[in-house]
């Protein structure tokens, strides 16, 4: 590698991350099986995380170091306040979040299933950021070395916030998830694109890419979009395109325990480690390492590694 970000002091990165996204309080219930329509059956457990991929990434972001400000929106009630005190004790900015009245924070109910995870996400006040919150945040943005978005926020918002970056020389990083036609539009106003592979399937209009398609399919794409594409896969690693060749960074073999917060540990860490002029390979590495430490406790922000626990698993 070029250099490493483990030559420097821990806690002293300079680049500044804004997130602009979503905030949730995660209702988890583990069980063994989905009740039928009209029946009742006995769960196993319930546990609360605060979640949404806005709130997950900056917290990614800031445990590995990063000096980051969450943009945001939670409602009046009780959730909300357990939010922002959550947030508050993590290493981050959230003096611009919004607290709107008449309104509920965002909720995700999540069933966790013996095969698999079923999830329904309520908005809330994620649905109220608009353009005049972006207005009264502008000064956030601007300054930041990196804004990373998702799309559990108005697409609306979305395009107005990357403008805004992008007119002010912030490199804008948008992670396309939940998917959303609205991508390709944005693509403009978009550096850095980190699709999984359902994601960049969507994107391309397909439902599904073979496996041993994906990496040409990716050359191909990148040959033709200013955008950087950088495609999560996975046990399979990551994937992106370096000087017209396709580079793979494969996934350490892990004990799995929840992959809920994976892709945003790898977004938060890839946006922290770009803020601060980490070269782009070694940014990819560090967040691909990142993801394989999260996904070994349940809930997403649970197991988010800092930055030491990062240089540990490297140098192994």
């Amino acid at each position: 590698m070029a250099r490493s970000i483990y030559t420097k002091e821990i806690g002293d990165l300079v680049g500044k991350i804004a997130v602009l996204g979503s905030v949730n309080m995660d209702i988890v219930i583990t069980t063994g099986r989905m009740p039928k329509i009209g029946e009742t059956i006995i769960g196993d457990q319930i546990d609360y995380f605060v979640g949404g991929k806005g709130a997950n990434q900056a917290v990614a972001a800031a445990r590995f170091g990063g000096t980051t400000t969450f943009l945001g929106k939670i409602g009046q009630d009780t959730f909300g306040e357990k939010v922002y005190r959550h947030l508050s004790e993590e290493q981050l900015d959230v003096q611009s979040v919004a607290q709107e009245k008449n309104i509920f924070t965002g909720i995700a109910s999540i069933f966790k299933l013996p095969q698999d995870n079923c999830i329904t996400v309520i908005s809330g006040a994620n649905g109220l950021i608009d353009r005049e919150y972006v207005d009264q945040i502008a000064d956030k943005i601007i300054e930041s070395d990196v804004l990373l978005v998702q799309i559990e926020i108005p697409v609306d918002t979305l395009r107005y916030a990357l403008q805004l970056a992008k007119e002010n020389g912030v490199t804008t990083l948008l992670n396309p998830a939940p998917y959303h036609d609205i991508v390709g539009e944005l693509l403009p106003y978009v550096d850095i694109l980190t699709p999984n592979e359902t994601e960049f399937a969507a994107l391309i209009g397909k439902e599904l890419i073979p496996e041993p398609e994906i990496e040409a399919t990716i050359l191909a794409w990148q040959q033709t979009h200013a955008t950087k594409l950088v495609v999560t896969r996975g046990s399979q690693g990551v994937s992106f395109v370096d000087s017209g060749k396709i580079v793979t960074v494969a996934s350490k073999k892990v004990t799995v325990v929840d992959t809920t917060g994976a892709g945003d540990t790898f977004n938060g860490i890839l946006a922290a480690a770009l803020s601060d002029g980490v070269p782009f390979k070694e940014a990819v590495v560090l967040a691909n390492l990142g993801a394989g430490l999260s996904v070994q406790k349940l809930g997403a922000q649970t197991g988010m590694p800092t930055r030491k626990e990062v240089a540990v698993i490297e140098n192994n």
